[in-house]
């Protein structure tokens, strides 16, 4: 007798059964990611399965199978002739998050080699390919041969998914930015780690991001996403780590895609760099390095870094991904040639002089997209030009000649909306105030 297989459960059924608090098995979540690759699941099917997990959850197998079945929905990327280690990071998703730009060159300059699949904006925060679009030329969609003779010739490309690497995910991820299912822990562990496993990689470093301005704002939350990001990725064979850090204010000086590529790009010169953004891009740094066998641990790795950045190897390696992937050649010698500037460019002051004491950065993130530096629905156009420039961090003083912010905008009602935003956003006090550390905790997703 022919061994006929059960047909797959309908999608609805599935849906009823995470929305009633069920368990998936393995079979109907491969079936119903696989309708989401082929377009047979409908968008509102995919919403409401995004809505039904986002309130009952899925338990660590559930978690498992739809990472495995996401990645396994396109191509897997294959490296076997790099003579180095194939690393990545990955962030939660901040305000003024830029650290992928400098992190990829770097740790590519220390030999390690770093196939960057990166989103778009997603809720209040940027996207890296968001930025990497202002820069005219750039290719954020290669086809996956140039992919890959980019990052064996620079070591190192920060692209978008293309149509064979995860695309079920592709999907699932431009539903979840338009309904509020964004901050799933299961979701996000699912999205981040199918493109990643996709890609081939053999360490992964998280940067887990809490605070205001991040998705998972309390700090018991950071430390759960980080630790089911780990204990998945190292279940599949994957070795990660994960940092949590703080996004408690915009993470350097700049929030916008343009304005951030230009403080990138100073970063990596030496012309500027935050304290902060380079204290967290540093971390990042020892840790992929110490995790692809470059450095005898993270410190060591940290060292490395450093000497990549002084020396100006970094800087060479991010120039080269920019000009193979399409960009100018002289970007970092003459930005401001090519990166799109604002029509309307106004500091915003604050009400009395004083210190900056507390920052809703999530505010400050929802200031830029209604400048138009992001999106309210998935296909909305970005204009890359405008956003946030010299931000005042935390315990900063900030007064008639040193302002809150700078806004870039569209035009002079743009610029006055933002502004008001912006005094809103930041709480402006006459003591002095402390900061906390940028980097809080490391994770691995092991008992403690």
């Amino acid at each position: 007798m022919p061994n006929h297989a059960p047909p797959p459960p309908l999608p609805q059924e599935t849906i009823r059964a995470k929305r009633d608090g069920g368990r998936l098995p393995a079979e109907a979540i491969a079936a119903f990611v696989a309708g989401i690759s082929d377009g047979s699941i409908t968008e509102g099917q995919a919403a409401a399965f995004a809505m039904a997990v986002f309130f009952r959850g899925l338990d660590a197998d559930e978690r498992a199978a739809l990472t495995r079945a996401m990645a396994d929905s396109g191509r897997v990327l294959a490296w076997n002739d790099l003579p180095g280690p194939v690393l990545d990071k990955h962030s939660t998703g901040g305000v003024g998050d830029k650290v992928s730009l400098m992190l990829a060159p770097i740790v590519a300059a220390c030999g390690g080699y770093v196939p960057m699949i990166s989103g778009r904006g997603l809720g209040h925060t940027g996207g890296t390919l968001d930025k990497l679009d202002s820069i005219p030329g750039y290719d954020t969609a290669p086809d996956l041969a140039t992919f890959g003779r980019v990052v064996r010739s620079a070591g190192c490309a920060v692209i978008g998914q293309t149509d064979d690497l995860a695309p079920a995910d592709r999907r699932l991820y431009a539903i979840r930015d338009v309904t509020a299912t964004v901050e799933s822990i299961p979701l996000i562990v699912a999205s981040i780690l199918s493109k990643k496993l996709a890609a081939g990689l053999q360490g992964l470093v998280m940067d887990v991001k809490t605070g205001s301005g991040a998705f998972m704002a309390a700090l018991d939350d950071a430390r759960d996403l980080a630790d089911a990001i780990a204990e998945t990725a190292n279940r599949a064979g994957l070795p990660t780590v994960a940092l949590v850090t703080d996004m408690n204010q915009v993470l350097g000086r700049t929030a916008g895609n343009a304005l951030e590529v230009r403080e990138a790009i100073g970063f990596l010169t030496g012309a500027a760099r935050d304290r902060r953004l380079l204290e967290v891009t540093l971390a990042l740094a020892g840790e992929m390095l110490a995790l692809g066998g470059l450095a005898d641990g993270p410190d060591a790795g940290r060292a490395m870094a450093e000497a990549a950045l002084a020396d100006g190897r970094a800087a060479e390696r991010f120039a080269a991904m920019v000009a193979e992937l399409g960009g100018p050649a002289d970007l970092l010698e003459r930005p401001d040639e090519y990166l799109p500037r604002a029509a309307v460019v106004r500091p915003v002051h604050p009400a009395e002089p004083g210190i900056v004491s507390a920052v809703d950065t999530r505010a400050l993130g929802v200031a830029v997209i209604e400048l138009g530096g992001g999106r309210r629905r998935a296909a909305d156009p970005i204009d890359h030009a405008v956003g946030l420039e010299a931000v005042a961090g935390i315990g900063e003083p900030v007064d008639v000649d040193r302002p809150i912010a700078v806004v870039h905008a569209g035009s002079d009602a743009d610029a006055e909306r933002a502004a008001e935003a912006v005094r809103r956003a930041v709480a402006v006090g006459p003591d002095p105030v402390a900061t906390g550390p940028a980097v809080i905790e490391r994770r691995t997703g092991e008992a403690r």
